[in-house]
């Protein structure tokens, strides 16, 4: 109810300043009598997945606290984990504003951010200041001014940056925001990150004592062959998850309704059935080997459990959590 309440006037807002004034405020009320608003105790979940014991199976997915600023407040809401980013090596403004887009009658939500985000550097900085239980996961990407050719470069940096203090890190290879980044979830291109990337885990983890695991993060405008292809080279490489899906370009779902001609990527309740799906494929064709996070319209019990029954065995929220508020993890968690 009182999420309800406080939406209408965030609504307001631009979607973008929203963001921003929310950030701005978890900040602030950090430690302090005012995190009543959002301070949650939940039951306790506990979930084995890549080698970790989560609280409890529902994660904040990465966007919405970029810089890592806000991990205590998240985790004070009863996140099973928190996932920061994406991040890059270098700081860069993004693309240029208006870029975020509420589609309130579908309860979605278009962006082309285009990783805005302070750089790696002032991540792992709030990252060492903050005090949380949850499980922490770092999701990391290229600069826009990165040639594609070089992006593993950066992956490289960022991962070095903040391998001894993640959970888990997220390669995302899947925003439609980063010209040509997609094309690294294809082929040649493919194995080399991967190859590449294990090779780097495995010199992080005999330098630090720790094993942290490697999720990849996928679109769900792939084809079945695409994502066959992209099993095939997650067995191979023995990545030790995949997270399913990033946001979608189709916006058949969505044709007609204010903002929908907007560029960038769709997510919340229009992708949830195509993430769904994906999530389905995967399952089919990993049998097992390697789990799957859910994430794209989880905005209810059911379509936790959708995710869970698609073979999911942890889920994330974003577009739901901007409709729905704290609520919704607390709904989810006790109702699993």
């Amino acid at each position: 109810m009182l999420y309800r309440l406080a939406r209408t006037g965030i609504f307001q807002l631009d979607a973008e300043k929203a963001h921003d004034l929310a950030i701005d405020n978890f900040k602030r009320f950090t430690g302090t009598p005012l995190d009543l608003f959002y301070r949650q105790k939940l039951p306790h979940r506990p979930v084995e997945c890549m080698g970790i014991t989560f609280p409890n199976p529902v994660g904040l997915a990465a966007g919405l606290d970029k810089n890592g600023e806000c991990i205590e407040a998240f985790d004070a809401m009863g996140f099973g984990f928190v996932e920061v980013g994406t991040v890059t090596p270098r700081p860069q403004p993004g693309n240029d504003k208006p870029r975020l887009f509420r589609l309130v009658e579908a309860e979605g939500i278009i962006n082309r951010m285009g990783f805005n985000n302070k750089g790696v550097d002032y991540l792992v900085e709030n990252v060492k200041k903050a005090n949380f239980n949850c499980v922490l996961g770092i999701n990391i990407g290229k600069n826009k001014d990165t040639p594609i050719e070089k992006g593993t470069e950066d992956y490289l940096i960022c991962m070095e940056k903040v391998y001894e203090h993640a959970g888990y890190i997220a390669a995302n290879i899947s925003s439609p925001n980063t010209p040509g980044l997609r094309t690294l979830q294809y082929g040649e291109a493919l194995d080399e990150l991967l190859s590449a990337l294990k090779d780097k885990q495995a010199e992080l983890a005999e330098k630090f004592d720790k094993y942290v695991p490697l999720a990849l993060k996928i679109a769900p405008d792939l084809s079945d062959d695409e994502i066959e292809q992209i099993c095939q080279s997650l067995i191979k490489f023995k990545i030790d998850g995949v997270i399913a899906t990033n946001t979608t370009l189709d916006r058949s779902l969505v044709e007609g309704m204010k903002h929908a001609n907007e560029a960038g990527g769709l997510s919340g309740r229009p992708v949830q059935s195509r993430s769904t799906e994906v999530v389905r494929k995967l399952s089919k064709a990993l049998k097992g080997q390697l789990p799957i996070i859910g994430v794209g319209g989880v905005d209810s019990v059911i379509a936790a459990k959708e995710k869970m029954s698609a073979g999911a065995e942890l889920v994330q929220v974003y577009s739901g959590f901007i409709y729905h508020g704290p609520g919704l993890v607390r709904d989810i968690v006790k109702n699993l």
